[in-house]
């Protein structure tokens, strides 16, 4: 298969993300003062956030409430360092929220699970107690402080070593000082140390859990030059839970598919605690990052920001519900994107849209790829800047009106069937899924009914008498894979060769009946 990257593929430069290297401690303190100015410090820096959060939506420059006479040095007494690093931390808050799309008033400092979970007002006795407890650690066990060469380190909560002991000074900013030990036996203590000597900067975070100060110690590395870029190729990676495995697709500068296998992400479940799946997942990263090394190319993977996971009662099911909350993703990928970056291996995020559906529709029939290979195929081409076309079969098919019929009818009988079995069930979970189902085939409904004229150019939107667009990629995956195949998420995808290649459905089209494993007269058919 041959791409044409001059009509198709677009060259962007990437900056590259900062590499922060951690040490976590706990402090001890000899002295009780020291120890309660330091909660009541770090009680009113909390305070300074939340404050400057507010104010930050209500316009406040960072300036007017950083400064000596500003409100976050009058009211909460901190001194002009702690109250620009409460602003630089409300600020943080304030993107993310806009960046995951939610509403920045809404908020909640010390954690919506919590804050919901104590207005419930079920619990009672000792586990209220320490719901109260948590909740007030969150909302007012926090200090950060950020390091400066130029004041040797960090000025606020500077190292130093004593009598051969690390300890933590704390600036109360009142002129007086708490004195904290640092106990760690991280493996990065020794670079800690060697910043420490050298009065060289590392940010410090405190917070507060189970009635215990930790600590930690951040600071941003020299990039490694990089080694292995997307001039070369990329590695595309796609994990799914079901099976759950990570696939890889090296991809070569044309857009070309070199290689493809799996690892089997197994083992992550089978390991007796945190520590040891930590331990497998670094050692999975260093597999792929390893992989990536020797072929000199890029890793590709998808932006996401943040993964659903079902609850009991929301009708998913239990076992959708394990395979959701055993997935490991973020971590993962954090790993191989945290590894890349010390090993000199260029990493690039792409939209995750419609990955996995192009992958199931084009690549997957075309080249006799998994439905995950194929995911990370069109990763791995997004990130060379390749954009997927519209194969010529399945636009033939988008323009055919008897299999939009045939399709709609389908959905508009699995609406009826849905409503009258929702009608009948007695048990609210079962209802619960049922109405689930009902929604998405309605939205499939709605979905088809809107396409109409040409199905579309290669961008996903479509062109006629469709202005405001329709993705033909969603459109043909409602149409072709449960009425079709008979799954919401087929596993082979094979039938649709002939359709890729030219657009005939003649297989299921005789007297437009439905396929053995669906269509509006199917009684049985679940997503999956």
């Amino acid at each position: 298969m041959k791409a044409k990257p001059k009509a198709t593929r677009k060259r962007t430069s990437q900056k590259r993300a900062k590499a922060f290297t951690g040490v976590q401690a706990l402090l001890v303190f000899p002295s009780g003062e020291d120890h309660k100015a330091t909660l009541d410090l770090m009680r009113r820096f909390s305070a300074g956030v939340r404050y400057a959060y507010n104010r930050l939506l209500e316009g406040w420059s960072r300036e007017a409430l950083k400064r000596e006479n500003g409100p976050l040095c009058t009211f909460f007494r901190l001194n002009t360092r702690y109250a620009d690093d409460a602003v630089m931390k409300a600020q943080a808050i304030l993107d993310s929220a806009r960046e995951r799309g939610e509403d920045p008033r809404k908020v909640v400092f010390g954690g919506r699970k919590l804050f919901e979970t104590l207005k419930r007002g079920h619990l009672s006795g000792k586990p209220l107690k320490e719901l109260k407890r948590e909740w007030k650690e969150k909302r007012q066990g926090l200090l950060y402080s950020r390091g400066d060469k130029t004041k040797g380190g960090n000025l606020n909560l500077r190292l130093l070593v004593k009598e051969g002991a690390l300890w933590l000074r704390i600036n109360l900013g009142d002129g007086s000082y708490a004195w904290a030990l640092v106990k760690t036996g991280h493996p990065n203590l020794n670079a800690l140390l060697q910043r420490a000597y050298a009065s060289l900067p590392y940010n410090v975070e405190l917070s507060l859990k189970e009635g215990k100060v930790h600590a930690t110690f951040t600071w941003e590395e020299e990039p490694t030059p990089l080694v292995a870029t997307k001039e070369n190729g990329v590695l595309g990676i796609d994990v799914n839970s079901d099976p759950y495995h990570l696939a890889l697709a090296l991809v070569s500068p044309d857009g070309n598919l070199r290689r493809h296998l799996t690892l089997s992400l197994e083992e992550v479940d089978r390991a007796p605690n945190k520590g040891a799946k930590e331990l497998v997942l670094w050692k999975i990263a260093h597999q792929v990052v390893s992989l990536a090394e020797q072929h000199g190319v890029a890793v590709a993977t998808e932006r996401l920001r943040y993964l659903r996971k079902s609850r009991r009662g929301d009708g998913s099911g239990r076992a959708f519900r394990r395979k959701q909350h055993r997935f490991a993703y973020a971590s993962l990928l954090r790993k191989v994107h945290s590894l890349a970056g010390k090993r000199g291996v260029q990493v690039v995020e792409v939209n995750p849209q419609d990955t996995s559906t192009i992958g199931m529709l084009k690549y997957a029939p075309q080249l006799s790829l998994s439905k995950d290979v194929a995911a990370a195929y069109v990763i791995g081409r997004r990130a060379l800047g390749f954009k997927e076309k519209l194969p010529k079969g399945y636009g033939k098919l988008l323009r055919d009106e008897r299999f939009r019929d045939h399709v709609q009818g389908f959905y508009a009988s699995r609406v009826q069937e849905l409503r009258a079995k929702g009608s009948a069930e007695s048990n609210r979970y079962l209802r619960r899924r049922l109405s689930q189902e009902l929604e998405r085939a309605k939205r499939h409904l709605s979905l088809l009914s809107s396409l109409q004229g040409s199905p579309g150019s290669q961008e996903g939107s479509t062109n006629g008498r469709n202005p405001i667009g329709v993705n033909p990629w969603q459109v043909l995956r409602a149409g072709t894979f449960l009425p079709l195949l008979g799954r919401e998420v087929p596993r082979d995808l094979s039938p649709l060769k002939p359709i890729l290649f030219g657009g005939s459905w003649e297989g299921w089209r005789g007297g437009l009946g439905p396929h053995p494993g669906g269509g509006p007269e199917c009684a049985n058919v679940r997503s999956t």
